[in-house]
């Protein structure tokens, strides 16, 4: 009875703990970010599948809210907004969480919108078009509370 009891509370440790290692690297989930004293509700699309769907055949998103691309290494990366019926801003985020650059992108359009080439980036975070500069977010502040590489 003593043993059992005993891997029964092993358990229930392990399964915690695995929820908690879960919860810091959401996929498929939302998180929130800060941009200065702004926050930022934002999906999270980790995944090849994820970061294909996007936010594609969405018709409105909230004030505040938007998508998180994350990817596996830092590069230059490139959007575009095939599919896409809302007019979105994207700015394009290094590993350490600085914006590299922000650019406007008009819905159904297949015109690519890259980060600079000189500057790897890990994150791209779509908002609706001109939420950064309504806000003063611009190129060398940092967005925070992104997830950390795995």
């Amino acid at each position: 009875m003593k043993n059992s009891l005993r891997h029964l509370s092993l358990s229930i440790a392990l399964l915690a703990c695995t929820s908690i290692a879960q919860a810091q690297t959401p996929q498929g989930k939302s998180l929130q970010l800060s941009a200065g004293m702004h926050l930022i509700q934002a999906e999270v699309a980790a995944t090849e599948e994820q970061r294909e769907q996007g936010l594609m055949y969405r018709e409105k998103m909230p004030a505040n809210a938007g998508m998180l691309f994350v990817f596996g290494n830092p590069s230059t990366q490139c959007m575009w907004m095939k599919n896409t019926p809302l007019p979105l801003s994207v700015a394009f985020i290094d590993a350490s969480g600085k914006i590299v650059n922000i650019e406007d992108m008009q819905p159904h359009t297949l015109d690519s919108h890259c980060s600079t080439r000189t500057v790897p980036v890990r994150y791209a975070l779509e908002m609706n078009l001109g939420w950064f500069k309504q806000k003063n977010i611009k190129p060398g502040m940092s967005i925070g509370n992104l997830p950390t590489a795995r």
